[in-house]
């Protein structure tokens, strides 16, 4: 048995010697853990630590989900909202949280709202994952449409968020990856609207931002991929060329910290913002390509041997929900639509896969 998970104080699970006791504890179903940390300090010690996590990893024991920044269903007695100097605007607005689905049975979830927003997340905030927890930053103040710097961690062992050191400064529309306990952020744009070269790492277990070199040049409204050892920033445009998006990315290599341009590798023409999908050709695409029923809106969460597609058929046409399974090839195979109940029919803003 790992050192780390041994103590000499109390048995995992009395009677058992304790390599069989972390055998039974490594296959509990991730959603019993919040309530196993409540039976005893060693288990809460055992389901937190980071290492316990790798060890259901490592035996295959994780569960793979998607969890999407999604519209909330429009209460009747939504409140009118204060747009700066225009005034009071009558319309309801979207309200948006995060929801869970599990391709696997076909189940749909929802995720505790952040205690600060307990109404509605930061419109267009920032979601990564990693190690198994969900992490959302930055975005616009929901009420004043300000930006904010605000970073949260949300726990799925005890289904509670944290607060943590906020961003360095407030940015929008930035790309965002996750990789080994670290978020990457970079480009976007800051207060003045002025595009940002800028890029920063968050790490999650010290709680800490460390500044990166950065980028050629800027990026806003990009798009960030994570490949294997690489944080990939996906178009974008300059402060000077606004919506005219760039065909090239930005590649930041984790283990030297070094960037390096590639061209050509974005050639939809248009915003890549929650839509970039890696083609067969090793080029980006559009999410779209994979299901024609989401060609409008369309955002995918890629688990590897299969795509969880969203998107709309038609321009405020339902949303609509695709499993498409992936052949050996890399190619497209069987789609299959899904069922979404009632509460989880909002538009999808963005999303990202969780490896619970």
């Amino acid at each position: 048995m790992d050192p780390q998970f041994q103590s000499h104080h109390t048995e995992l699970i009395p009677g058992l010697p304790d390599e069989i006791a972390l055998e039974c504890l490594t296959r509990l179903h991730y959603e019993t853990h919040s309530i196993a940390t409540d039976v005893c300090r060693r288990w809460r010690n055992l389901l937190q630590d980071r290492e316990f996590y790798y060890h259901r990893k490592t035996n295959n024991f994780t569960r793979m989900v998607a969890c999407f920044v999604q519209s909330l269903p429009v209460s009747a007695h939504s409140e009118p909202v204060e747009i700066g100097s225009t005034g009071t605007k009558p319309e309801k607005q979207s309200k948006y949280g995060l929801s869970v689905y599990d391709p696997s049975t076909g189940t749909w979830d929802q995720i505790e709202p952040v205690p600060k927003y307990s109404t509605g997340l930061p419109l267009f905030c920032q979601v990564a994952s990693t190690e198994g927890k969900l992490v959302i930053m930055g975005g616009w103040n929901p009420v004043n449409f300000e930006p904010v710097r605000d970073v949260f961690v949300y726990e799925f062992t005890t289904r509670r968020w944290t607060q943590r050191v906020p961003m360095p400064s407030a940015r929008s529309f930035f790309a965002t990856g996750a990789c080994d306990g670290k978020v990457f952020v970079a480009g976007g744009h800051d207060d003045s609207k002025n595009a940002l070269k800028s890029a920063w790492v968050y790490d999650i277990s010290s709680d800490e931002w460390t500044e990166l070199t950065q980028m050629s040049e800027e990026r806003d409204e990009c798009e960030g991929v994570v490949i294997g050892s690489e944080f990939w920033v996906v178009s974008g445009y300059e402060t000077d060329n606004q919506g005219q998006f760039k065909d090239s990315a930005e590649v930041f290599d984790i283990v030297t910290g070094e960037w390096r341009r590639v061209e050509g590798v974005w050639s939809v023409g248009r915003c890549p913002r929650s839509c970039v999908a890696l083609g067969q050709n090793g080029n980006f695409t559009s999410w779209d390509v994979y299901e024609p029923g989401v060609q409008v809106g369309s955002c995918g969460v890629d688990f590897g041997d299969r795509v969880v597609v969203t998107g709309s058929g038609y321009q405020g046409g339902p949303l609509a929900v695709y499993v498409v399974e992936k052949t050996k090839q890399g190619q497209n195979g069987k789609s299959t639509k899904t069922d979404i109940p009632n509460e989880f029919c909002g538009f999808v803003q963005s999303g990202c896969l969780v490896e619970i």
